[in-house]
């Protein structure tokens, strides 16, 4: 769900070394994935360990390719560049697909759709017309940021390392709202039991959210595409998705 400076992209892109291709990647034996792992329940860790649905995606979108996983954390707003400049072969870490990002790589086909939504205290802000006057919270990077900063008469958007940073905010009341994936808001409030006093409010935008390689690396992307229709296929990406969410999160 989320983008990182095209600028800053191009510039270090052109820097740096080549990504690998497929062929090099197949002769390693290994695919070296990238994600933020602070974005629960897609990426974060538990104790040392990574998990989340992405985490068991990309397990088993690089076994379908008869590779090994190899993988690699960054802050969000790194990952796009990092890739550009080969430090992992692929990024899967809910970025939305946008014109601005396809500029920069090649996204893979969306692995799963979600909506983005207002969240707010209980008697706080919940739509956008009262979001009037109020400051909202989001991650850096995240694609929402200039739809909320469209929003008419909002006051400010302050942007957080990651969610949890910025629920905190919000909690403490250096916000009046808070924006994100509607999923992992749902779990987040679920895990601190905070359901009864902070409530998911308007969406204010739906997101088709997608892995991406460098860009050029066509053959990889089309390997990576035929992995994900294998497991869409076979029903592993609904057993996956099922276990992290109760529900098949496939675009329709």
């Amino acid at each position: 769900m989320k983008h990182a400076t095209l600028l800053a992209l191009a510039l270090l892109c052109t820097a740096q070394a080549a990504p690998r291709t497929l062929a090099q990647i197949q002769a390693s034996g290994t695919l070296r994935l990238g994600t933020e792992g602070a974005f629960p329940p897609f990426n974060y860790f538990e104790s040392k360990k990574l998990v989340g649905f992405e985490v068991d995606l990309g397990n088993a979108l690089a076994k379908a390719m008869n590779l090994k996983a190899e993988w690699q954390t960054l802050p969000f707003d790194n990952l796009l560049i990092a890739l550009n400049q080969g430090r992992f072969d692929y990024v899967i870490a809910s970025h939305a697909i946008t014109p601005e990002r396809q500029k920069a790589v090649d996204f893979a086909k969306p692995h799963y759709c979600s909506t983005v939504n207002i969240v707010a205290k209980v008697g706080g802000p919940l739509d956008r017309k009262a979001l009037a006057g109020k400051t909202v919270g989001a991650q850096v990077g995240t694609a929402q940021l200039p739809i909320l900063r469209a929003v008419p008469g909002i006051k400010d958007v302050l942007t957080y390392p990651n969610d949890q940073v910025a629920l905190t905010a919000l909690q403490s009341g250096r916000v009046d709202a808070w924006s994100s994936n509607g999923p992992v808001v749902a779990y987040m409030l679920k895990q601190a039991k905070l359901q009864n006093s902070i409530k998911i409010g308007e969406v204010i935008s739906n997101e088709r959210n997608a892995s991406a390689v460098a860009k050029g690396n066509t053959a990889l992307r089309s390997a990576i595409d035929a992995a994900l229709d294998k497991l869409m296929k076979d029903g592993t990406y609904a057993k996956l998705s099922n276990k992290w969410f109760g529900q098949d999160i496939r675009c329709k």
